[in-house]
């Protein structure tokens, strides 16, 4: 039953390419005529590239059924079985438009690309241009990167969902590392857009990572985790992290490998491996305990207790609390003094403490990706995801 709902998973993706095509996108407006030509069609699909925000799973089976039966016409497909969720979610969207001609399918799918961009704003050019300026030229979809004031900020930017980490936001935060290792600023900021720093991984996207079988899946997860935390460890500059709200999982357990860690008082630090049938990962198993003591460690990642700003700082593990309504004036003010610090001395005096550690850090994220192939494939972690796709 796990494999057949990581399938539905990876079918899940197959989704998004019914209306997000590669290509380049466009920023003319064009009205909801009473019949929708092939150029209004074809500008439909290519508009949604603009869209800022995920519009949800339920618009998406729309414009999944609306694209079928536009392009195909009426159902003609088998119904899945029962235990492919998405594939019978999908079937029944096109299923449920009946014997709706394809060009009033066509019509129906511009009028509701047409409302997601006007409601999203992703067709202004002038938005457009803001998201280039800030995204590096457009290199980056999940994450925000800037460079300013002699500082590097990465901003994980998905903020309807908690800013859920994506297989695509793993490969962008190791280029946008890589980038912040290579310019001449002092330190590199690592933040979250809206409520959230981070709610861990996105399950429902990472489980298509590799697709094939359940070991293929686990296998190339672990790859690309690995890769992931392997910046983090490698990363020559002043690495902070400004908590501005819960930091769940991975989120969570790379902290251990930054500098400085700023929080609101109102963040939370959560690592529920136990609940999720899943070991540790991030390096946690080796910088938690060295950082906030074995038994605070243990209660953390054994034991999944979530802990709030205040005890972190207790124990050593964040740097200083803010109130949330003056965090960011407070955070700058800290930043805007490092400033004053020599660049080669603190590049130097980071790669030199970081140089004693290093390759028992890089030995543990191997073992711990490692482990976590078995894991991912083991009777409890099937058992809590399964509960997951159920709620989905």
């Amino acid at each position: 039953m796990w494999i057949q709902g990581c399938r539905a998973l990876v079918a899940s993706s197959r989704i998004t390419s019914a209306y997000r095509l590669v290509g380049p996108t466009t920023t003319t407006r064009f009205p909801v005529r009473c019949f929708a030509s092939a150029k209004d069609f074809e500008s439909a699909k290519e508009r949604l590239n603009t869209l800022k925000e995920d519009p949800g799973p339920d618009v998406k089976l729309k414009l999944y059924g609306l694209f079928k039966q536009a392009t195909v016409g009426q159902c003609n497909a088998p119904k899945p079985g029962m235990l492919d969720i998405v594939g019978k979610a999908k079937w029944s969207a096109w299923n449920s438009l009946g014997s709706m001609s394809q060009d009033d399918a066509k019509k129906e799918y511009v009028k509701v690309v047409e409302e997601l961009v006007k409601s999203s704003g992703g067709d202004s050019e002038e938005s457009a241009k803001s998201d280039s300026q800030s995204s590096s030229g457009g290199k980056f979809k999940e994450l925000i990167y800037e460079e300013k004031d002699k500082v590097t900020y990465i901003t994980m930017n998905r903020p309807n969902k908690m800013n859920a980490i994506t297989s695509n936001m793993y490969f962008e935060f190791v280029d946008a590392l890589e980038m912040a290792a290579n310019n001449k600023n002092y330190a590199t900021v690592i933040t979250g857009a809206g409520k959230y720093f981070s709610s861990g991984n996105d399950l429902s996207n990472l489980m298509k990572v590799g697709g094939g079988s359940m070991k293929d899946m686990a296998e190339a997860a672990a790859v690309m985790l690995e890769k992931f935390v392997d910046a983090f460890i490698d990363h020559p500059k002043l690495l902070v992290g400004l908590i501005n709200g819960p930091s769940i999982g991975i989120a969570c357990t790379t902290l251990g490998l930054y500098d400085v860690i700023y929080a609101t008082d109102t963040a939370t630090f959560h690592t529920p491996f136990t609940n999720l049938g899943l070991t540790p990962e991030g390096c946690s198993s080796y910088t938690f305990p060295k950082r906030m003591g074995a038994m605070r460690a243990n209660e953390v990642l054994l034991l999944g207790k979530k802990m709030s700003s205040a005890e972190a700082l207790e124990c050593g593990f964040i740097t200083e609390v803010f109130p949330a309504d003056s965090f960011q004036q407070e955070t700058q003010r800290r930043l805007q003094s490092f400033a004053k610090l020599m660049p080669i001395s603190l590049k130097e005096s980071k790669t030199f403490i970081r140089s004693v550690e290093k390759e028992k850090l890089h030995q543990v994220n191997h073992e711990e990706c490692t482990k976590l192939i078995t894991m991912w494939q083991g009777e409890e972690c099937i058992s809590a995801a399964t509960k997951f796709l159920s709620r989905k």
